[in-house]
């Protein structure tokens, strides 16, 4: 039996009810059907206001403190952001300017992303994925990109959309190795 793999998935969003925060759960639900996990959802809104007011590391409560020592930690990132504007939020930025700039090496990381319309979906090459790369982290190939047409009362109602979700785990699964720690332990 292999290890459980540690999954801390990043939901971007700072509202509720919230479809980046749907689009994570279904990311580490489907992972879940195909691998052993010990899973960890990390809410932007639930420590956005006491992040925004630090300027270093050493200004965070414990709280915030211990969820990023989750991040740094774990064996696969999944991260969601919403597209405010363009980009990613700037809270989401600060979240992982607050990172250890080594933490993440050869950490796997899945890159997902909402917005109002498809002409959005381009934050994942152009934003997320650059952002992972300066922390030298293993972005994985495929992310999901959904828009405000994939839901219905915050939950995916897109067929399309499921079957991203589905594929995007799929071409994940070689990449997580037999057991959690894998990639960074050959590294």
């Amino acid at each position: 039996m292999s290890t459980a793999l540690k999954v801390v998935a990043v939901s971007g969003g700072t509202f509720r009810p919230s479809r980046t925060l749907v689009l994570t759960e279904a990311l580490v639900a489907e992972l879940a059907r195909h691998r052993p996990i010990d899973s960890r959802i990390i809410e932007l809104g639930d420590i956005a206001r006491p992040l925004g007011g630090a300027l270093s590391r050493k200004e965070l409560p414990e709280t915030v403190e211990h969820e990023l020592r989750a991040i740094e930690s774990a064996d696969l990132l999944i991260v969601a952001a919403p597209v405010y504007r363009g980009s990613y939020p700037g809270q989401f930025k600060h979240l992982f300017d607050l990172i250890g700039q080594d933490a993440l090496i050869d950490t796997p990381v899945l890159l997902a992303a909402t917005g109002g319309s498809d002409r959005h979906a381009l934050v994942i090459d152009h934003q997320l994925r650059p952002l992972f790369s300066f922390f030298q982290s293993l972005t994985l190939p495929l992310g999901v990109y959904a828009a405000e047409a994939d839901f219905s009362n915050y939950q995916i109602s897109s067929d399309a959309l499921q079957a991203r979700v589905r594929l995007a785990i799929e071409r994940a699964l070689p990449a997580l190795g037999a057991a959690a720690g894998d990639l960074r332990k050959s590294a």
